[in-house]
């Protein structure tokens, strides 16, 4: 009897149950009650913060794309380009006719003759009956001396085939050539759309801008080959996961900072030679905002008519911007 006693004092239930509701008691009045409301209720208002950043954040990056868009499928926008044709000194005639030495892949057989001097001045003669029109306006007869993008002003544009087909002259280095567009080209009676990433705020980057010395250029090659000597005001740096990138930007002469870049994505999921994009200058140096969701493709992803500049070597970032706009989609089948 005795040894059963003994037996119930020593069990381990006996000797356990004030100690284990004492370390109950204990964690009840002790423990983490969780985040007070005052703690609730600023956590709500930084997600509330958050989210009407990203909204707004989200429109912007919308309205330029809409913007894009419109600019793309204008009757002169990139998508129609349907020629690109580089001229020899003298004179050349320009039509669709197989026998002209400037052949057109619309209009009629012959629509004028054009001239390119030694000192890169550049006329053209429109033949009689051809529905010729300078700028909108007809063709009065006579020789005519077209503006050139290299000249100052805008480019004379020469409109025939009923105002739907045109052309400018372009120059590349030493070499002039006609652009010429057609409104009804398939590339934009077949235009499918822009395809994009999803906007994402993390390739938003409030960007260090590094200023180089005034009047610093940057070597630019172009698709065609071509090297060009650009404006090269500085450089912005910004940070992704703790490491810094730098990408050097041009000036076109409107003051902004043009960025040309590839990345980890390029030839996969975005176009294989470069992206576009545009920052502002800051006025005194600082920061400025290099926004990837904004990013687009050049004209030559979309015809091979263009002449765009491809990247220099220290625009070619070793990470994925998973941000912008996407490869371009196959064209849609004729009706």
């Amino acid at each position: 009897m005795r040894r059963n006693a003994s037996s119930r004092n020593d069990s381990p239930w006996r000797v356990g149950l004030p100690t284990l509701l004492a370390a109950l008691l204990a964690v009840g009045c002790s423990g983490d009650s969780g985040p007070s409301q005052a703690e609730i209720d600023a956590q709500a208002k930084r997600e509330a913060a958050a989210a009407a950043a990203a909204a707004v954040h989200a429109r912007g990056v919308n309205e330029v794309r809409e913007t894009r868009l419109a600019n793309l499928q204008k009757p002169d926008g990139w998508l129609s380009l349907v020629g690109l044709h580089w001229l020899k000194p003298g004179n050349s005639y320009v039509g669709s006719g197989a026998t002209k030495g400037v052949r057109l892949a619309a209009g009629p057989e012959e629509v004028g003759m054009i001239r390119l001097d030694r000192d890169g001045t550049v006329t053209f003669r429109a033949t009689r009956g051809a529905g010729v029109m300078y700028d909108g306006q007809p063709a009065d007869g006579g020789t005519r001396r077209l503006v050139t993008d290299a000249d100052d002003g805008t480019p004379t544009v020469v409109g025939f085939n009923q105002g739907d087909a045109s052309f400018i002259v372009i120059k590349r280095g030493e070499n002039y050539g006609l652009r010429v567009r057609d409104a009804l080209a398939p590339t934009r009676t077949r235009f499918p759309g822009l395809d994009y990433f999803d906007i994402d705020s993390a390739f938003r980057f409030d960007a260090r801008f590094e200023a180089h010395p005034p009047g610093q250029t940057i070597s630019i090659v172009n698709v065609l080959g071509i090297e060009e000597a650009m404006a090269n005001p500085g450089v912005v740096v910004f940070q992704k996961d703790g490491v810094e990138y730098r990408l050097e930007a041009v000036d076109e002469g409107d003051g902004r900072l043009f960025l040309i870049f590839a990345d980890r994505t390029s030839g996969h999921e975005s176009y294989a030679a470069s992206r576009f994009l545009y920052a502002e200058q800051p006025a005194d140096g600082g920061t400025t905002v290099v926004d990837f969701n904004r990013a687009y493709n050049p004209p030559c992803a979309f015809t091979e008519f263009s002449t765009c500049p491809m990247p220099p070597p220290s625009n070619r970032l070793d990470l994925r911007i998973e941000a912008g706009e996407k490869k371009p989609l196959p064209l849609l089948a004729s009706p």
